[in-house]
C-alpha cells in the first residue's frame, strides 16, 4: 500500500478571486452550491456540522443543507441528540461543504437557532412516510440493544399514526445565522485561493483574501 505521507494531488481545476468573486457571501454560495449540484458531485448538499459540549470536547457529523436565503443555512435533526443538546448549551456552531471534484470548500461560522414550528412542520410533511415514520422510531444518539429496537419502533409508530404521522415534538430545524464565510479554491504548488467574509456591524460584510 502507498504511504498516507505520499499521497499527493495537484489542484489546477480553476481559481477564486476578488474580482469574480460575488461581494455578498449567500450569493457566492449559492453559485457555488449550483455548480456543485449541475457537475453531479456526489451529495452536494451534504456538510459537516461541528458543535462543542459544556465539557468543551467538539464533535462533528455530516447532515443535509435542506434551505438557505439572507439569514443562514437550515438543516433538520432530532432535538434531543448529541448535537441537540450541544446547541441548547451552546448555541455557536460551524459548518463545512467539501466538494472534492470541484477542489472547493466552504466554512461558515455563527450562532444557531431554532426555525420556526411552521417551518418545521412544512418540511417534515414534504418527507417520504417512512422517514416521518423514522423520525418517530429513532432515539437518536442514545444507546439501544440492537436494531431491532428501530424496526420494532417503526412498526409501533406506523401502527399508530398510518399515513399521517405529526411531527415530532422533539424533532425540527436549526438554523445557523453566518458572521464568518470562507471560501477556498484549491489551486497549483498549494497556493490555494481563501477568501474570508466578515459580518460588519451595519449589516455588510468585508472581503478579505487570506493566506493559504
Amino acid at each position: 500500500m502507498k504511504s498516507i505521507a505520499d499521497l499527493r494531488k495537484s489542484y489546477e481545476r480553476a481559481e477564486l478571486n476578488e474580482s469574480a468573486s460575488q461581494a455578498d457571501p449567500v450569493l457566492q454560495f449559492e453559485q457555488w452550491l449550483k455548480e456543485a449540484i449541475s457537475s453531479e458531485v456526489p451529495e452536494p448538499n451534504a456538510m459537516t456540522l461541528a458543535t462543542v459540549g459544556n465539557d468543551l470536547r467538539p464533535s462533528t457529523r455530516v447532515v443535509l443543507i435542506k434551505d438557505f436565503d439572507a439569514r443562514g443555512i437550515v438543516w433538520y435533526t432530532n432535538y434531543e441528540s448529541r448535537k441537540g443538546l450541544e446547541l441548547a448549551g451552546n448555541p455557536f456552531a460551524a459548518l463545512q461543504f467539501h466538494w472534492v471534484e470541484l477542489e472547493r470548500v466552504v466554512r461558515i461560522e455563527g450562532v444557531v437557532e431554532r426555525v420556526s414550528a411552521e417551518e418545521s412542520d412544512t418540511y417534515f410533511h414534504s418527507r417520504p412516510l417512512d422517514s416521518r415514520i423514522g423520525a418517530w422510531a429513532s432515539p437518536q444518539s442514545q444507546v439501544i440493544t440492537g436494531r431491532s429496537v428501530l424496526v420494532t419502533n417503526a412498526a409501533k409508530y406506523a401502527a399508530q399514526f398510518l399515513l399521517q404521522p405529526p411531527r415530532p415534538p422533539h424533532w425540527g430545524g436549526y438554523r445557523l445565522k453566518p458572521d464568518n464565510w470562507q471560501f477556498w479554491q484549491g489551486r497549483k504548488s498549494r497556493l490555494h485561493d481563501r477568501l474570508r467574509y466578515t459580518l460588519q456591524a451595519d449589516g455588510g460584510w468585508l472581503r478579505e483574501r487570506l493566506a493559504p
